[in-house]
């Protein structure tokens, strides 16, 4: 089991499952969610249509296209609303429904972006503590022997991961 943390473009990370942070329709759209649809191809848009929807806090899988990852899972992470939506029980369960859909498949390997933390809002530190918490209590209960990478886009994801890293 690893974690790790890198700073880079999560589409050119060569593991079982990269991670997309999706929106409830999996139409596609701007940041992480873009980013793979553009780089993997429309054979992962097909799937999604398949597949139609996605609520917050789920994960569902398809495959990566021309990605150099095996498979995408997508994920819908919440909308930070103040904290009065339930937003980090809901974003744990992205964590947390990833980890498990990638269990279910045998994917032993797993890129994650920083989840909630662009357009939908939710605060980067808080984030990442839920993220790295949910992680490490799903591998350690019972143990999974994991490689799992949070893939920062931006400097700053980069350093608060880095820094919660190093103090556990």
């Amino acid at each position: 089991m690893a974690i790790e943390v890198t700073q880079g473009d999560i589409t050119q990370i060569p593991v079982d499952a990269i991670v997309n942070a999706a929106n409830e329709g999996l139409k596609g759209g701007g940041g992480v969610d873009g980013a793979i649809h553009r780089a993997g191809g429309p054979d992962i848009m097909k799937e999604c249509r398949q597949i139609g929807h996605c609520p917050t806090g789920e994960a569902v899988i398809t495959t990566a296209g021309e990605l150099p990852a095996k498979k995408v899972i997508h994920t819908v992470g919440p909308v930070w609303n103040d904290g009065n939506k339930n937003e980090e029980e809901l974003l744990a369960n992205a964590y947390r429904n990833s980890m498990k859909v990638a269990d279910e498949n045998g994917l032993m390997s797993i890129s994650f972006p920083n989840i909630s933390t662009g357009i939908y809002g939710f605060p980067k530190e808080k984030a990442a503590q839920i993220a790295i918490e949910t992680v490490k209590g799903f591998l350690n209960n019972p143990r999974r022997d994991f490689d799992v990478k949070f893939v920062c886009f931006d400097n700053e994801n980069l350093e608060i991961y880095q820094k919660i890293l190093n103090e556990k």
